[in-house]
């Protein structure tokens, strides 16, 4: 690309050395660069990509863009300082990749708890109405069925315009991202143009980086102010009528709102829920009338997820009868509830769910159907807002017996992380096990016929983080292998 085109969005700007007359990628991984390319210096948690432009020039780099005047060879390449390279590296990638969310219908889900099970039920859907789709998330990259590994919730800005770009090469339509708290703080998100952006729910987490729920609140709000002012192109915002960010988040913005939820009386609202072991049913009030819904999803919190992803999806011109219909047929999301098929006489279900609000909302779920007592297991990651610790036991000692164990424990000591969370608990039932793979063995281990066992905070992960390693790890696998030497052996 042309390489004055490339810069000419970024107005304030000190250039030395003679500029490229084209450059042919962007880079923000030194790594990574190849000759010919632009590399950007960004500034992470642990490192700084200013102390790599000189690698980055050895690799070929023929552009750097950089805070601060470094010492490179700039007889090699030019470089460019601006006031911001996170912003610059905005403006330059949607620049280069062409605008690549202008082309395509784009969803954007925050909230607390239920953002992977929303977007996942957006895409599920979408691709049971034959449209193609892709999504970006905890789950990863699915490129309209191409499972791709990606790094956070929300990717950097420059590999979420690389990600859209290929979806729009692709001829896929749809784009939905996941949108984390922290994503919307650090620039992630900027230049990419949402069409439909949705709030789920509001709850204590990520207080070791917003410190307070007021800043949290706000951070996620920035998904509804950016959206801009340009009304001449209709954009919607769907938001949770139950939650008391409801009102702040309307006045965010100027575009149309379409609430949804059980208690206000929203555009979409359930009413007459049953709860069941293996469905939930209700009747669904909305714009285009009244319906009988029926979905495989368990929970209450699960209403909320799917009206969320109905009301996402009416915006985006879909009937509501027909919305019903493929929510009959949807299976449950991924470590989201989703219940493990074992080889013994007990129910037992995976979640991710890693906050108090979550906790409590996954017990509440299968109260319905408690016949003995409910075994549930938590766990929390190490080097970690540590202020929600307690009050995540104290929310897990609904059940009768709980576990506390670990999440992902990086350089935390386990002492220090069940420490943290026994201090919640209500009764004494309950056991402090650290190795999270000992701690799923033990929960199969005290049950009993009739049991219901919730292994939560991990969902549908495959590896646990120790220091800065990833090692395999399955919930579910264990449980499915702990089940069979117990329960084989007891006939």
């Amino acid at each position: 690309m042309n390489t004055y085109n490339l810069l000419e969005s970024i107005k304030l700007k000190t250039v030395y050395g003679e500029l490229p007359s084209e450059v042919k990628d962007i880079y923000v991984d030194s790594r990574k660069v190849t000759a010919g390319s632009v590399f950007v210096c960004t500034r992470g948690y642990t490192v700084d990509g200013h102390d790599f432009a000189g690698k980055a020039v050895e690799s070929g780099a023929k552009l750097i863009i950089a805070e601060k005047q470094l010492d490179i060879d700039l007889e090699k390449a030019a470089l460019v300082v601006v006031k911001d390279s996170f912003k610059a590296l905005a403006h330059i990638a949607n620049k280069y990749y062409d605008y690549p969310s202008k082309k395509l219908n784009v969803f954007g889900v925050t909230g607390t708890n239920g953002k992977t099970t929303v977007t996942n039920l957006i895409y599920s859907i979408l691709k049971r109405d034959h449209q193609k789709a892709a999504l970006s998330g905890t789950i990863g990259f699915n490129l309209d069925g191409e499972l791709l590994p990606s790094e956070n919730t929300t990717c950097d800005n420059l590999t979420n315009q690389q990600m859209l770009d290929t979806a729009a090469g692709k001829d896929i339509q749809n784009f939905i991202l996941e949108v984390s708290s922290h994503g919307l703080s650090l620039g992630r998100l900027w230049g990419i143009d949402f069409d439909i952006v949705a709030f789920t729910n509001l709850s204590h987490d990520h207080l070791d980086y917003h410190e307070t729920m007021e800043h949290y609140g706000y951070a996620k709000g920035l998904l509804f102010s950016q959206l801009g002012n340009d009304i001449e192109n209709p954009k919607h915002v769907v938001l949770n009528a139950d939650d008391e960010w409801f009102e702040r988040y309307s006045y965010m913005t100027p575009h149309e709102v379409i609430s949804y939820g059980l208690e206000a009386n929203a555009d979409f609202r359930a009413e007459g829920i049953t709860y069941d072991n293996d469905k939930t049913t209700f009747t669904l009030h909305s714009p285009d009338g009244s319906f009988d819904v029926e979905m495989k999803l368990l929970g209450k919190f699960n209403v909320y997820n799917i009206l969320t992803a109905m009301a996402c999806l009416y915006a985006h011109g879909m009937e509501v009868e027909k919305l019903v219909g493929i929510i009959r047929e949807l299976p449950p999301v991924s470590g989201r509830m989703e219940k493990v098929e074992v080889e013994a006489p007990l129910s037992v279900y995976i979640d991710y769910a890693h906050t108090p609000d979550a906790i409590e909302k996954a017990i509440e779920s299968v109260l319905p159907f408690k016949q003995n007592k409910i075994i549930f297991l938590v766990g929390t990651g190490g080097n970690r807002d540590k202020s929600k610790r307690p009050t995540m036991a104290e929310k897990a000692s609904m059940a009768d017996y709980v576990i506390l164990t670990t999440d992902d424990p990086r350089y935390e000591e386990y002492d220090s992380i069940l420490g943290d969370l026994e201090k919640g608990m209500q009764h004494d039932q309950y056991a402090l096990i650290g190795d999270r793979a000992e701690a799923v063995k033990h929960a199969i281990e005290v049950s009993e016929p009739g049991d219901i066992i919730i292994f939560a905070g991990k969902g549908h992960e495959d590896y646990q983080i120790v220091e800065n390693t990833k090692y395999p790890h399955s919930d579910k696998n264990i449980a499915i292998g702990q089940s069979k030497i117990k329960y084989a052996s007891a006939h």
